[in-house]
């Protein structure tokens, strides 16, 4: 009789159910088939002849396992499967182990987050930490393996840590939706309870935590650098391609496009709450306490700071971090593409020009640098990005003061 499968994401997990035709018009799942796939893999299932037999391809990759060949059987709920080709690894995965924890997000929300490391890990929160986060447009931070993740940070003895907060697919639209437009925020404080948990558990504290981001994700480390809490909980960013300005992005190259995700400026009541996760704004005004002359398109919304979504500080509890010290922002490196044809660089520009000469000692370390190709992906080809993300993790193990994790990986130590 035929055996279905069904590929399903449980908490980010994924896990295979097997289901039996009973010949009497009815599907019954199989009794101890289901198979929950490691933590830190992707499986993918296809059938070898759909027709024929119950022969299974399964297409395997992870943080920490590159992509295979598997062939299996449904009869047995691919319980013993073989490997039939392999893309060679790109670094040494020995040593290293995939966690997966979940944080409270202000509201209570469980978001869940992996964490790769190694398997001898002291947690004493001196380790180096690299969190990552997007958070929009419904997309899904699934594992995938990646060389320049594991050659660049992973073999020195960094930890990566991928936090799935809302914004993305993970569960669905409803966890996309909830933080469409005025609840922007809720992603946000994702983050922040990300980042609040590996310091609680002791994985690392804020002098050896850094946040990663790119494209929209380059607006969510544009928030962690000025929301008051956030700044508190970093200790270096890389701030990727980023949208931050949000005042007018609707208006530049591809920005018209994202209104159903962010919300409309032009129209008052939106720009209420877009004021507020404008990273632009909130650094000019909020943490430097400039003049603001243009709030709003209209007189409606001179009084846009009051009204708006009040910046959450409750991540800051029982971490020995206030939202009443004065703002100073962690060290950071802008990266972007004079050529990008989505997220306009000028974006990228203003806020190092106002952190450079508006900011000025209250941001001691800031670092920008811009392609002059390359489009959004911030390089052109191979060897712009081999450069780029050397840059990137070279600027992190200075910042972080990670020491080397192996003999064999002798970086440079020249400063930045």
């Amino acid at each position: 009789m035929p055996v279905q499968v069904l590929t399903l994401l449980s908490d980010v997990c994924t896990q295979l159910e097997f289901w039996r035709y009973s010949g009497r018009g009815e599907w019954l799942k199989m009794a101890g088939a289901d198979a929950r796939v490691p933590v830190g893999q992707n499986v993918h299932v296809s059938a070898v002849w759909p027709d024929a037999d119950n022969a299974l391809w399964l297409r395997r990759d992870g943080y920490l396992c590159p992509d295979n060949l598997e062939l299996a059987s449904a009869e047995d709920g691919a319980q013993h499967s073989r490997v039939l080709k392999a893309k060679p690894a790109m670094f040494n995965s020995a040593g290293l182990t995939v966690d997966q924890f979940f944080a409270s997000s202000s509201d209570g929300t469980r978001v869940p987050y992996f964490v790769i490391r190694n398997t001898n890990l002291v947690y004493d929160g001196d380790n180096a930490t690299l969190l990552d986060a997007y958070g929009g447009f419904e997309i899904s931070m699934l594992p995938a393996y990646s060389a320049v993740v594991g050659a660049g940070w992973l073999e020195r003895g960094g930890v990566k840590v991928v936090a799935n907060i809302r914004g993305g697919g993970e569960y669905g639209p409803t966890w996309h939706q909830a933080a469409l437009k005025a609840n922007r925020f809720k992603c946000y404080e994702d983050v922040e309870s990300v980042a609040a948990d590996l310091i609680a558990r002791r994985i690392t504290r804020p002098a050896k935590l850094a946040v990663i981001g790119g494209s929209n994700g380059g607006l969510m480390v544009g928030n962690m650098l000025t929301r008051p809490v956030a700044s508190r909980l970093f200790g270096a960013a890389v701030c990727q391609v980023p949208l931050l300005d949000m005042r007018r992005y609707n208006k530049l190259l591809a920005g018209a496009s994202w209104m159903a995700e962010y919300g409309n400026p032009d129209v008052a009541d939106e720009w209420l709450y877009l004021r507020n996760h404008s990273a632009y704004h909130l650094l000019r005004h909020n943490c430097l306490g400039l003049p603001e002359h243009e709030i709003a398109p209209d007189a409606k919304l001179d009084s846009a700071r009051a009204q708006a979504q009040p910046v959450s500080t409750s991540r800051g509890e029982g971490l020995n971090v206030s939202a009443d010290l004065a703002w100073v922002c962690p060290r950071v490196l802008f990266t972007t593409s004079t050529r990008d044809d989505r997220v306009r660089p000028g974006h990228a520009r203003k806020m190092v020009r106002a952190l450079l000469e508006e900011a000025k000692e209250r941001a001691p370390h800031v670092l920008y640098w811009e392609n002059i190709e390359g489009g959004h992906g911030g390089a052109a080809d191979n060897k712009q990005r081999a450069f780029m993300w050397a840059l990137s993790y070279e600027f992190l193990r200075q910042a972080l003061q990670l020491q080397t994790g192996s003999a064999g990986n002798n970086a440079s130590t020249s400063a930045l």
